[in-house]
């Protein structure tokens, strides 16, 4: 279901007023705001271009759907032939590959099989911890190296058959399509929000730019951390402190170390990435709550990203951001 709210409070003139449509996709919620006249017929239109344009990167891109693009992929028994993939497909995997080799691996989209021993795939939570022989057999047929790219057919081939997950890196892709669709419409002032992953261009009828949340990582509620200021870019954050489970008295977190094919157990709770592009800020986001926060602070340096860290200190926390981040932070 789709709803067209004008947004009370946040019109300063008569002529324009921010608009949000929501809905839902990828198993979570969207809410998007755009700037505009009171024109139903065009926000109607809005809302449907909306919705083919996710429900696209949804068919696309998708675990849970044996039809989709990348299932369909993943059930293939032989997958040492070329593949043709859409153009969408061949962007996210080339920005994964990317993610990956820059992050020694800390982001790996083949790393599914271990997701899924671990329950936090398709097939839902499993009835017992795998063992450590279980554990080894997976992750040694997983690794992104096995994986390759043709950019001249925008074709797929693996060494060895692999389970492609792409739930780190799609939601990012697809607040990344929903801007360029809203600029192919002559929108060019809009926030884009989809399961916590934001964009942002333009400013606000009254001239201020968007604010945004850093949340504190509180599984008791939501609070604030900080606030940033922006009329660009992205932000994307990852916590271990929303999807997890506990069994026998110890946390699972839903990021597998596609190094050890564990859940992530560092003091790190919150990393958010401010990029250009939604779909980096994504996958960023996971590779360093992956690395932790001493080895994820000096790639962030190294890669001159704007990165912001919320590490567990005692009781509380500590934060901590690299410099490009400073430039978006309200004091």
């Amino acid at each position: 279901m789709l709803a067209l709210v004008a947004l009370a409070g946040c019109s300063f003139e008569p002529e324009e007023k921010i608009w949000e449509i929501t809905g839902g996709i990828f198993g979570t919620g969207y809410h998007i705001n755009v700037v505009l006249t009171d024109d139903r017929e065009t926000l109607e239109d809005l809302s449907q271009g909306i919705t083919k344009t996710l429900e696209s990167v949804d068919a696309s891109m998708s675990t849970w759907r044996e039809d989709s693009e990348l299932s369909r992929f993943n059930l293939k028994d032989d997958q040492s032939e070329w593949t043709p993939v859409s153009d969408a497909m061949f962007e996210v995997l080339a920005a994964a590959r990317q993610v990956s080799e820059r992050s020694g691996g800390a982001f790996d989209i083949t790393i599914g099989p271990v997701v899924n021993l671990w329950g936090f795939g398709p097939e839902g939570r499993p009835q017992t911890i795998p063992d450590d022989q279980l554990l080894a057999d997976k992750l040694a047929n997983t690794g992104f190296r096995f994986l390759e790219l043709d950019p001249e057919r925008n074709a797929i081939r693996a060494e060895r058959k692999q389970y492609l997950d792409l739930s780190g890196i799609a939601k990012g892709y697809g607040v990344d399509a929903v801007a360029r669709y809203l600029e192919s419409e002559g929108v060019d002032r809009y926030l884009v929000e989809i399961g916590g992953e934001v964009r942002v261009n333009g400013r606000k009828p009254d001239g201020s730019a968007w604010r945004l949340a850093v949340e504190q990582p509180d599984v008791q509620g939501r609070q604030v951390n900080r606030v940033v200021a922006m009329d660009r870019s992205s932000m994307a954050t990852s916590g271990d402190y929303r999807n997890y489970y506990e069994s026998n008295g110890q946390r699972f977190s839903h990021t597998i170390d596609p190094v050890t094919g564990r859940p992530v157990g560092h003091r790190l709770a919150s990393v958010t990435v401010i990029h250009e592009s939604s779909m980096m800020a994504d996958a960023w986001a996971t590779a360093f709550t992956v690395l932790g926060f001493e080895e994820g602070y000096r790639l962030a340096l190294q890669e001159n990203l704007a990165v912001y860290f919320i590490v567990r200190e005692g009781e509380g926390f500590e934060t901590r951001h690299t410099p490009a981040f400073a430039t978006w932070l309200i004091e």
